[in-house]
């Protein structure tokens, strides 16, 4: 949620200051990778039965690269994405103000 407030906050204020910068926020969707080689029997498990819902590394970044390169997506800022596809966050991920609290109250933590 604070990611999609954050990349919403800033593709706002990127529109606002007229600056040619796009920011959005995507989920990858869920991917298998090796986080869990150290604990064999889990990583066996989830090796295993991960091999048949979730995503490889390669299909994990697809997303993200096409944000980033699709022309597409060119010029497209403020969105959230899915499966390289634009998707509706919930009703909390789009709320501008609870955007613009986040983004205060970071500039406070990081000031502190």
């Amino acid at each position: 949620l604070a990611n999609i407030l954050h990349a919403n906050e800033l593709a706002r204020r990127f529109k606002e200051e007229g600056v040619n910068i796009t920011a959005n926020s995507l989920h990858p969707g869920s991917i298998i990778t090796n986080l869990l080689r150290h604990h064999s029997i889990i990583d066996v498990m989830s090796r295993t039965l991960g091999r048949l819902v979730l995503k490889n590394v390669q299909q994990g970044a697809a997303t993200q690269c096409y944000v980033a390169l699709h022309p597409g997506a060119k010029g497209v800022s403020g969105k959230y994405w899915s499966d390289s596809n634009l998707y509706e966050p919930s009703a909390k991920a789009k709320d501008a103000e609870l955007g613009k609290k986040l983004w205060d109250y970071t500039l406070d933590l990081v000031a502190a």
